[in-house]
């Protein structure tokens, strides 16, 4: 397992965080998913042979957040 900490810019509320949580968690691989709303920061632990940070990022991507 590996962990990461994106920095995500756009998020401002409870469903902002529970989107990215929800998403991001289902992908195959993710093992958790925590999102630091008043840091603007999301944590992920995910089996890089199952994911890449790259679909991560898509997936975030794809809530309407910025990863930067």
């Amino acid at each position: 397992m590996e962990n990461i900490t994106l920095n995500v810019k756009g998020m401002s509320c409870g469903h902002c965080v529970n989107a990215v949580e929800t998403n991001v968690g289902e992908l195959a691989g993710v093992k958790e998913v925590k999102v630091h709303l008043s840091e603007g920061k999301v944590d992920v632990e995910f089996d890089p042979s199952l994911v890449s940070v790259d679909q991560i990022k898509e997936t975030i991507d794809d809530q309407g957040y910025d990863v930067v």
